[in-house]
């Protein structure tokens, strides 16, 4: 796919058809997301892949904007490991990138994917520290659902030049 078409034409899927995705479109996934730009290039990003259906479904209980998530295939937590960062705080831009990594390799590959907020709300943060048994210094950013699609939702373009400011405000 190409690169303006897949950035263009995705959209957040949330119905997903019952086909595995493979662990080879998965680790291609996780590569994508590894290729992220990083704040002095410190990658303090950690992973995990999630299959179990039990877990998904606790997923669903801490965040009920994930109330798909046991319908799909495969799930991705980001993280963002603080040991690792160069730059305090930076983590979050760091990870938000490796996310939309992960949005545009799940596109690219003809898959559907949407991204559900975990950080900073305290009491997602909270439960999926627990969740995954997550140490200290390791936080949870958000929750990758991935599968087939079973809806294509179609795309219109969103370039409003009225928030575009030239030079200064």
């Amino acid at each position: 796919m190409e690169l303006f078409e897949a950035i263009m034409n995705r959209r957040s899927i949330r119905k997903f058809t019952e086909e595995p995705v493979p662990d080879k479109q998965v680790t291609r996934i996780l590569e994508s997301a590894m290729m992220a730009p990083s704040a002095g290039n410190a990658q303090p990003w950690q992973f995990i892949v999630v299959r179990d259906k039990e877990i998904q479904s606790k997923v669903k209980e801490i965040n009920t904007y994930a109330s798909f998530a046991p319908k799909a295939p495969v799930g991705i937590l980001v993280c963002g490991d603080l040991s690792l960062e160069k730059y305090a705080g930076y983590w979050v831009q760091d990870c938000s990138a490796a996310t939309q990594n992960i949005l545009l390799a799940v596109q690219g590959l003809g898959l559907g994917g949407v991204w559900t907020g975990i950080y900073p709300i305290e009491d997602r943060v909270t439960g999926f520290k627990t969740l995954f048994n997550l140490p200290d210094q390791v936080i949870p950013l958000g929750y990758v659902v991935i599968g087939h699609p079973a809806q294509q939702p179609t795309a219109a373009s969103r370039y409003n030049a009225e928030r575009v400011h030239m030079e200064t405000w």
